[in-house]
């Protein structure tokens, strides 16, 4: 294999070794850190888990931010400048004496989560390879067993430093800063970015042009500008599967373990089920990976928010053996495959291009998903259960899953574009599965 043949997944690597770290030190981190930082601080549990709200609304709102400084210093500058945010947000939690730094901890770790490994991430691999789900089903399952791992780093460090929890944060600065420079370093500059993307495009587009009608996997032959995606019900689809996939799996994950308490599951198996949730996340973006090429991603949108929709239907009643696997396999399914699937789409049906910006958008929409714990609680103390929210997020993903079912890829015409329907003829739709 010639040096051109194995950059792009010696950068495929790097770009998974950094999604896995910051996943770990974040999200999959601070659920086992904070108890410690809460007895030591004398903390009330409304302030401190205020930190994770705060974490994913910023990481979702700020998902802007990347696509900017891509455009404006490139991909090595954004991730240097990710990097430094990130080890900011990390210094701020290891010095964490009030609520404010802490705060400000977590809100500086959601902003560089983004702008450090996702967008870039995506951006970069989506200009490196021509057949593009084997290197994002690898990506992303690296990021899901991050996961993972985090709780055991977490573990692991605070017993070498016998017990405290700022060592925790200092390490995992330390980390960011070196993986940061050691990612931005390898995935050069912009010459060679763009020329492997001239590369890429042509190829693409001549598979594209020459695919036969009834190809298994729709992809563009020309590249959509934002303005005309935006304008074609199949991005609000995409938008929505992507929001739903993100409010339904962290109210699950985030209530589950209360709700499963109320009804008199013990807390062994209640870490049991979360973990075989976390493995099939993982499970799911490594099998959509190796068959996202040969399936057309939007039948493996349509099951994972199927798949999503009955896990947390389970949810509400997981009073059996049965229903808690089905809960912990269907969430970790529908969650796993939905981000693999979407990101795929918005290639396939927009082209390569604009996709900086589609992708910085979908991820906007995440913010909002920081409100489904908060809804899920509210609805809690008004109607004595946490069922009833599991059963309304279920509807309401059951119907994207069925609009996706339907969904048609959007069609360009000469310089106008008209978005093909989204049509509930049984034939058309066997054909198309055809």
């Amino acid at each position: 294999m010639t040096k051109t043949e194995w950059r792009p997944w010696l950068i495929l690597g790097a770009f998974s070794l950094l999604l896995f770290l910051i996943t770990a030190s974040t999200f999959s981190s601070l659920g086992v850190v904070l108890p410690s930082m809460i007895k030591e601080k004398g903390w009330s549990f409304q302030h401190a888990f205020l930190g994770f709200t705060l974490l994913g609304a910023f990481c979702g709102g700020s998902s802007w931010l990347p696509a900017i400084l891509i455009r404006k210093i490139g991909v090595r500058g954004t991730i240097l400048a990710g990097s430094a945010i990130m080890v900011a947000g990390f210094v701020c939690l290891a010095r964490a004496d009030g609520l404010m730094i802490y705060f400000l901890g977590t809100a500086l770790c959601g902003v560089g989560y983004q702008a450090m490994a996702l967008i870039p991430g995506t951006h970069v691999l989506s200009m490196l390879f021509q057949k593009r789900a084997l290197p994002f089903g690898i990506y992303f399952t690296i990021g899901s067993l991050g996961g993972v791992a985090g709780p055991w780093m977490v573990l692991g460090v605070m017993d070498a430093a016998g017990g405290a929890w700022r060592p925790y944060w200092w390490v995992q600065a330390l980390a960011s800063a070196v993986v940061g420079v050691i990612c931005a370093a390898m995935v050069g500059g912009r010459a060679f970015l763009e020329r492997s993307s001239v590369k890429t495009d042509a190829a693409v587009a001549e598979d594209a042009k020459s695919a036969p009608a009834n190809a298994r996997v729709y992809r563009t032959a020309r590249d959509w500008t934002v303005k005309e995606a935006l304008r074609t019900p199949q991005f609000y689809i995409l938008l929505a599967a992507y929001f739903s996939h993100l409010l339904g799996g962290v109210t699950a994950v985030s209530l589950a373990p209360s709700h499963l308490a109320e009804i008199g599951v013990g807390a062994t198996l209640v870490a049991g089920m979360l973990s075989l949730e976390s493995l099939m996340q993982v499970a799911a973006r490594l099998g959509g990976g190796l068959i996202g090429d040969r399936i057309d991603p939007r039948w493996l949108l349509a099951g994972s928010q199927g798949a999503l929709a009955v896990g947390l239907l389970a949810l509400g009643w997981a009073n059996s053996y049965p229903l808690m696997v089905l809960f912990a396999v269907g969430t970790g399914v529908g969650f796993g495959m939905t981000v693999l699937a979407v990101t795929m789409l918005l290639l396939n049906y927009y082209g390569r291009k604009s996709n900086l910006e589609l992708f910085s958008l979908t991820c906007l929409i995440g913010a909002l998903s920081a409100l489904g714990p908060v809804i899920g609680g509210a609805m809690r103390d008004h109607l004595g259960g946490f069922a009833p929210t599991f059963q309304l997020f279920s509807l309401v993903i059951g119907v994207i899953a069925v609009a996706v079912l339907f969904m048609r890829p959007p069609r360009k015409v000469d310089a106008e574009q008209t978005s093909a329907p989204i049509s509930s003829d049984r034939s058309s739709l066997l054909q198309d599965a055809a």
